[in-house]
């Protein structure tokens, strides 16, 4: 689910927020509690994305320090969020997780990384059930011409893991056996970056991704 609202920015007098609501599970099931909600936005020197969502506490924290990339984040409670240039399958994941680590990853190539765990602005906060966070993405993380992206929440451990996606592979599209995968590329649906910018802003060039054509 999507919603807009217009708000006025140096950028452009037609930017946007976007807010995302992750409704289903991977494979299409509706969730049964308050739906995660990512708030997009613009921000200085990137892209604002905020989280607001249930806090299960489940597995436990990881054990490194909020504030600073954790690898292999998607073991625990997380909420990511992908942006992808289709015609090159370069892209942005980005992991968020409530007790405040964070993970990024630059990936060329379906599930193809080629840089991970780079510095982000990130903080997060649980009070009463619920946790929100807000990071700031900066541009040069993003590839040339991202076209798709969609966003995941996981969270559970053992038989109650559960993966919840914003664009989920539909019921008629499941084989027997298939496992929850976020680098179904196929997926993605249409996303731009100048829907929240205004069509007139230009992407910043970025060294992190030359040669990833």
């Amino acid at each position: 689910m999507l919603y807009f609202s217009r708000m006025s920015v140096p950028e452009s007098k037609s930017a946007r927020i976007i807010s995302v609501l992750i409704g289903h599970t991977w494979d299409s099931i509706p969730v049964t509690h308050d739906p995660v909600k990512i708030t997009f936005s613009p921000g200085d020197g990137g892209l604002m994305m905020k989280v607001s969502g249930p806090f299960f506490n489940d597995p436990e924290a990881p054990n490194g320090p909020p504030g600073l990339p954790f690898p292999a984040l998607w073991d625990y409670e997380v909420v990511e969020a992908f942006f992808l240039d289709s015609t090159t399958e370069n892209y942005l994941e980005v992991e968020l997780c409530p007790h405040g680590q964070h993970l990024v990853l630059l990936l060329s190539g379906r599930g193809q990384a080629f840089q991970q765990q780079l510095p982000l602005s990130f903080n997060a906060t649980v009070s009463g059930g619920r946790w929100e966070g807000g990071a700031l993405l900066p541009w040069a993380f993003f590839p040339p011409n991202v076209n798709k992206m969609n966003s995941y929440a996981i969270h559970g451990s053992g038989a109650g893991r559960t993966y919840e996606a914003l664009h989920p592979v539909p019921r008629e599209d499941l084989v027997e056996g298939q496992k929850p995968n976020f680098h179904l590329l196929e997926y993605f649906q249409d996303f731009s970056l100048q829907s929240i910018m205004g069509e007139g802003w230009v992407q910043p060039e970025s060294d992190l991704w030359k040669g990833k054509c």
